[in-house]
């Protein structure tokens, strides 16, 4: 009796060897990997010793710009950067803004690879994303995971003043220490976020990159620094009284919790309890509205506050000034 002999399968190729997610990852890993450095930070502590610290960064231009997070590079002023072409580069820090957690720094190489820039607005929840750092010093690490909350925040400081870092990515792309600065990329390879903290187990947070962040970046790379005006006020949302809210339109309002004295606000007159509806017509209705409002093109120039204060409405002027990092 003849035996049968089955022609072995051909082996599968490449492409069919993976499958849709895992493409999409190596791809994006394939198109980023390149932008993104290792940074190597030594500060000097009391007594003349020295701390090591690491974090990622991502290239931005050709000519060396790179972006990080702010407390990455907190109180130093130069550094080296690893490149995933083996290539070690020192970089000087351009600016930071502690108040947004974003940093620019300049590498002495030129002809990096720049990550291209996406648009966090878009993204939406259940959304494929890829954290590219160097979390632990181990250059070169990717994760991947979901979009799996938008708009938070997080409360950030300079040592003077506090704000909310706003519309933050969370993501359960796993993030560890030394990812912070680098790159949160969508399923095309777009940059849409900058890796800046470990909220709980399975939980990152990244910066988001929108038209708010490449202003701070494009003014860090120009002149080193953001500015942001400031009226010298704490606040938080309250409900507007049933007569207002229906008087207006409007819901709720910010109150007036503490007033810095000597500052634009104490000026104008608001006090503690007072609650702002709008700002130069613009309505507001908790703390964030109002941080929103105050950029530098405000600075020096006068604003029309409309506030309640027992029953009344008044109209006052404040001149914001320059919120001092």
């Amino acid at each position: 009796m003849s035996s049968i002999r089955f022609a072995d399968p051909p082996a599968p190729s490449e492409e069919e060897a993976l499958d849709a997610y895992s493409q999409v990852v190596t791809s994006v890993a394939e198109r980023v990997l390149g932008s993104v450095a290792s940074l190597r930070i030594s500060r000097r502590l009391s007594g003349g010793r020295q701390a090591q610290g690491s974090g990622s960064a991502v290239a931005i231009t050709p000519d060396g710009f790179l972006v990080t997070s702010a407390h990455v590079v907190e109180g130093v002023d130069r550094g080296r950067a690893s490149m995933a072409d083996g290539r070690e580069l020192r970089f000087e820090v351009v600016g930071r803004d502690a108040l947004s957690d974003l940093a620019v720094i300049r590498s002495g190489g030129a002809d990096l690879e720049p990550v291209s820039l996406g648009n966090a607005d878009r993204l939406r929840v259940g959304q494929l994303v890829v954290a590219v750092g160097n979390p632990m010093g181990l250059a070169g690490s990717v994760t991947a995971g979901v979009v799996s909350a938008l708009g938070r925040s997080f409360p950030v400081s300079d040592g003077r003043a506090s704000r909310l870092v706003e519309n933050v990515i969370q993501t359960d792309a796993a993030l560890n220490p030394g990812n912070s600065g680098g790159a949160l990329v969508d399923g095309r390879g777009r940059m849409v976020g900058v890796s800046t903290a470990v909220a709980g187990v399975g939980l990152g947070l990244a910066v988001p990159i929108n038209a708010t962040t490449r202003q701070i970046v494009a003014a860090l790379m120009s002149e080193g620094r953001f500015r942001r005006a400031f009226i010298g006020i704490a606040g938080g949302r309250r409900p507007l009284p049933p007569r207002v809210a229906s008087a207006i339109g409007r819901t709720a309002g910010v109150e007036v919790v503490q007033v810095v004295h000597g500052s634009p606000a104490a000026r104008a007159g608001l006090r503690n309890e007072d609650l702002i509806i709008d700002v130069d017509g613009v309505p507001v209705e908790d703390a964030g509205d109002l941080q929103r409002l105050m950029v530098g093109e405000r600075i020096g120039h006068r604003v029309t506050v409309r506030a309640f204060r027992g029953g009344e409405l008044l109209e006052l002027t404040v001149v914001p000034a320059e919120l001092e990092s």
